[in-house]
């Protein structure tokens, strides 16, 4: 009856009414090359190509399969329908349309209000996602009924449902607009655009590079409006025409003879695992002129784009002053590190199983980086830089690896009997430029997050990065990785990303006692580790002093004290929750009712799982919402930090797993674009949340924690509490804003 109403009325609008329901109860679940089916929700076109049986992340392929970019490899209904796709919003047989059904289906089995999911129903991010083709819908649904949609989590409202079934009805009209730029954002455009395409080998040397290093960018504009973002791409067409992709495998693939650097506005809801921001205005364009046109350097020509250039950036722009590179890096550190910390590819557990749960990263300062100061030192390493993916035959995968960490090794002991004859590293060594300086790297099984300052207690590994090291990983993970290629490729990335790290944690062992470098190398290779030391890995420098006088016993921590003395207006982050070092172990500035939670919630941190039992209980990212009277609230992150033997192999993660040596960081603010759950406190209840998650030895103890503070996926209210999260973030840091997955929702 109520369709036949909603039918009858004026024509139901895609981006007014039924955009906004996919956005509040789908898009956290289908967006990016993770989405179920690669039915991506986000925009009208990922509606229009629909659903397909392939498999973005099978990391066991033979072959590179094509590749399927919403925007980019193909545009319109028909088009992706070319490229295996399946409508879901066609009726088809005298049946009603896929999506429909699917609604249907999930519309039939509504879940008892905050249970417990049923243990057979399959939630987890491995679990096999059939993608019924319309046909085989009847026996999908007869053998799977509970999966229907919005799958295994509350259902839409009756008049959403009803909103969505009538649009279908209606025959699913679009009428979705492109997002345009601003007057104010296109006049930005337009400079940006002159400048990228001036004439030129110099400048469009120089183009390539910037290109190849914002690509993934989320670009936003000095007064620009909210919520807009661009991307540089590469277009047939120059500026005041139409954006014309040229849709090339990787971003530094050949884009033929004639191309134009663009930016485009990025279509659809912004998710907040794919939004990697980087803002633009005139001061950051002068910024980009001083740093490489101000300097008397040439380039008589463009190189090509053949596999030798995209495996060596060194080689390729090296007549770009690597001080200018370097440096632009350094001013956005932040940003180059979530772009292979956090993206591109929604779901990377082949690059985060080879980094430790936490960590930090500081960097060598350019003027005592020996890459940028010695020209006769950076012409013998050049070629050593060389990183390994372009070729991915199966036949010689050992080959190709030997020959990469061979060459690696080289470089290695070059640069270690190189930096012994240069001067001991010094404070005036690490890099302090500005608050891009001092980072914090948090992993969650197969997914990562960066904040500027330093979060957490002391870890187990810091990384110094100096340029070789941060851009070697950034063309590893990011410009060179193929998410669609073969085993073999994904199989070099991860094996030369483990050298990466090794080198990033030995260079910060130079800043150690040189009598302690061996014990500290010893606690990251533990058990299997000593193999892949001897094996694989380059030896370490026992003898060159540092010259930061640490104290003796613990030099890291001293290291670590000493930091955050000398570099403590740079931390964007300080850290009494997690670090007390007295009595207060709270941010001083909050309300008082919050700094009593904060009080509390400190008894949570600093102790191992052996000593804290729940932390077995805990997911990897959990997020605490505490209700202060007045409807304000505050959200912390939990993030559950694994520790494991050392992280140098490929697989049997689980045999290195030292459970009883996990840790609890708390922390305010949204640190995961992955919530594994939600727990909801009153703050005047909070020091009792804790003393019970601190009795909560095994499980059945934390369910009764679950039960009367947890949001589980069947909550009357989880999508209110899921997407406030994202509000949270919207409102503390709106830039960031964007809707936050739950494909790893857990069900506790």
């Amino acid at each position: 009856m109520f369709i036949g109403a909603l039918h009858a009325a004026e024509p139901i609008s895609y981006s007014r009414d039924i955009q906004p329901i996919f956005t509040k109860n789908c898009v956290a679940c289908h967006a990016c090359y993770d989405a179920a089916c690669q039915l991506n929700l986000g925009s009208a076109e990922g509606v229009q190509r629909g659903a397909s049986k392939a498999t973005v992340y099978a990391g066991t392929r033979t072959e590179a399969q094509a590749t399927t970019r919403l925007f980019v490899d193909a545009h319109g209904a028909a088009a992706w329908q070319r490229k295996g796709f399946t409508s879901v919003l066609d009726q088809q047989g005298g049946q009603a349309a896929l999506l429909a059904r699917m609604l249907e289906l999930g519309h039939q089995q509504p879940f008892a209000a905050n249970s417990k999911l049923p243990a057979e129903l399959q939630i987890n991010i491995n679990r096999l996602n059939q993608c019924p083709l319309p046909q085989e819908f009847e026996t999908f649904a007869r053998n799977n009924p509970q999966a229907g949609m919005p799958f295994a989590v509350t259902g839409l409202t009756e008049t959403d449902y009803q909103m969505l079934q009538a649009w279908i009805e209606q025959g699913a009209p679009i009428d979705q607009q492109a997002l345009q730029a601003s007057a104010a954002e296109a006049q930005q455009i337009a400079t940006w655009e002159a400048f990228m395409n001036a004439p030129g080998a110099r400048e469009a040397l120089v183009s390539r590079w910037l290109y190849e290093h914002l690509f993934l960018a989320h670009m936003h504009f000095t007064g620009g409006e909210p919520g807009h973002f661009f991307q540089m791409v590469r277009s047939r067409t120059p500026s005041g025409q139409p954006v014309d992709i040229i849709a090339t495998r990787l971003p530094n693939s050949d884009p033929g003879s004639e191309f134009y650097y663009r930016l485009t506005p990025v279509q659809g809801v912004i998710v907040h695992k794919t939004h990697i921001t980087y803002a633009l205005s005139a001061a950051k364009l002068a910024r980009v002129k001083e740093l490489f046109f101000t300097s008397d350097w040439q380039a008589d020509a463009v190189p090509g784009y053949g596999a030798q250039r995209r495996a060596n950036p060194f080689e390729t722009f090296a007549a770009i002053p690597p001080q200018a590179r370097y440096q632009f890096m350094l001013d956005n550190a932040e940003y180059f590190v979530r772009t292979f910390i956090r993206g591109p590819v929604c779901r990377g557990q082949i690059a985060t199983d080879v980094i430790r749960d936490n960590f930090w990263a500081v960097f060598q300062d350019p003027q005592h980086d020996l890459y940028i100061t010695d020209p006769a030192y950076r012409e013998q390493a050049k070629d050593l830089l060389a990183i390994p993916g372009q070729l991915d035959s199966l036949t010689d995968l050992l080959g190709i690896w030997r020959s990469y960490r061979n060459k690696r090794n080289e470089y290695e002991a070059l640069r270690m009997q190189r930096y012994a004859d240069a001067p001991a590293p010094s404070w005036s060594h690490i890099w302090a430029g500005n608050d891009n300086a001092l980072l914090s790297i948090f992993r969650q099984h197969d997914s990562a997050s960066v904040r500027k300052g330093l979060i957490g207690e002391v870890p187990q590994t810091i990384w110094w990065l100096d340029f070789p090291l941060l851009e070697r990983t950034y063309y590893q993970l990011v410009v060179n990785f193929d998410v669609f290629g073969n085993v073999s490729h994904q199989a070099q990335t991860r094996l030369y990303f483990d050298l990466i790290r090794n080198g990033a944690e030995v260079n910060f062992l130079r800043l150690m006692p040189a009598q302690s470098r061996q014990a500290y190398l010893s606690d990251w290779y533990q058990s299997s580790g000593k193999l892949k030391v001897w094996l694989d890995y380059q030896a370490i420098d026992t003898k060159t002093p540092s010259a930061l006088r640490l104290a003796d016993g613990d030099a890291k921590r001293s290291f670590v004290e000493t930091l955050l003395e000398r570099y403590g207006s740079l931390n964007a982050r300080p850290d009494p929750i997690n670090r007390c070092s007295g009595a207060h172990c709270h941010r001083p500035g909050v309300a008082p009712e919050l700094q009593r939670a904060e009080q509390s919630l400190s008894r949570l941190t600093a102790k191992p799982a052996g000593a804290l039992k729940v932390i077995d209980q805990l997911p990897e990212a959990t997020l605490l919402r505490v209700e202060m009277p007045g409807g304000q609230r505050e959200v912390y992150s939990l993030l559950r930090n694994r520790a494991h033997t050392n992280v140098a192999f490929m697989l049997g993660e689980e045999l290195r797993y030292q459970p009883t040596l996990d840790t609890l960081t708390v922390y305010p603010g949204v640190l995961s674009s992955y919530p594994n759950f939600i727990f909801n406190v009153q703050v005047e209840q909070v020091a009792e949340f804790v003393s019970a998650m601190e009795q909560a030895r095994d499980t059945p103890a934390f369910e009764q924690v679950v039960a009367r503070w947890g949001i589980r996926r069947t909550h009357p209210e989880f999508w209110r509490y899921f997407h406030d999260m994202s509000a949270y973030i919207q409102q503390t840091e709106p830039i960031e804003a964007g809707v936050l997955d739950m494909n790893r929702y857990e069900n506790l």
